[in-house]
């Protein structure tokens, strides 16, 4: 008979670095609102324990790369003081205790106030603080990154480490919500490890912007039951605008935007 995992055994597997001994989904009527109620239950131990939330990941934003993960809808899930990382353009990040890491580039967000209820675009506009590049390390704890929707979301919604490179006010880079949906949307990120470019993405490919993920990310929040709000000082990253690649202790990777967004480098300690 299968071991049930239960959040203790969850968090505990995610603080080793181990996999799972199967799928949660292969358990009866395990469906995405069960594995976000797992996940929130995940998010008090950890919170019981001392760790602050600091925002959010939004994942399967990218909607090239839904058939290689047969997910076809974004997920959600927390970002904590001990996954976080900010620099000033070049970081350092340790693979340690992750499973099977991979990495992703991505814009994130800092907000400077919640947004009002049912926003638009201009409204997330002013509740927006900065704007960053920034490296996501997700993980899956099953084998080949083979899985269903809901057992991403339980998994922490696969998120393991995030970079967040140079943070830019948001009217430094635009005036208003059009601007800055039309300057996401039409931007490019060159990836490379180890100086040799692997594959070029579009802002667009993230749900038509990275404004329009975080639109549809605020939606999704506050409709998921024991859901916290969002608030200030939150980071949210929208997902990836390429594939995500394998990552090993002592490569090299770089992000390179097109202008006006920074460009961001990472290492990762031996």
């Amino acid at each position: 008979m299968m071991t049930r995992m239960n959040p203790q055994t969850l968090l505990d597997h995610t603080d080793q670095g181990r996999l799972w001994p199967a799928p949660l989904t292969a358990q009866a009527g395990f469906d995405m609102e069960t594995a976000y109620a797992q996940a929130l239950a995940v998010r008090q131990l950890r919170i019981a324990r001392g760790e602050q939330a600091r925002g959010f990941k939004v994942g399967f934003t990218n909607r090239t790369i839904w058939p290689r993960y047969n997910v076809y809808a974004p997920i959600w899930g927390t970002v904590w003081d001990t996954t976080l990382t900010l620099c000033d353009g070049d970081g350092t990040l340790s693979l340690g205790r992750t499973c099977q890491p991979r990495l992703e580039p991505e814009v994130a967000f800092g907000l400077k106030t919640t947004p009002v209820a049912d926003p638009t675009l201009d409204d997330l506009f002013n509740a927006i603080d900065w704007v960053a590049p920034a490296f996501e390390i997700v993980q899956s704890h099953l084998p080949d990154w083979k899985f269903l929707p809901a057992d991403t979301v339980a998994d922490g919604a696969l998120h393991a480490r995030l970079l967040i490179g140079r943070r830019v006010p948001v009217r430094d880079l635009a005036s208003d919500s059009g601007a800055l949906d039309a300057l996401l949307a039409n931007a490019s990120v060159t990836l490379s490890r180890n100086g040799d470019a692997l594959e070029q993405g579009q802002g667009r490919n993230v749900l038509d912007s990275p404004l329009r993920a975080l639109l549809h990310f605020a939606q999704t929040l506050r409709a998921c039951p024991g859901a916290p709000d969002l608030r200030e000082g939150d980071v949210v990253t929208t997902g990836t605008w390429t594939d995500a690649w394998a990552v090993l202790p002592g490569e090299r990777w770089s992000a390179d935007f097109s202008d006006p967004l920074p460009s961001l480098t990472v290492t990762f300690d031996v």
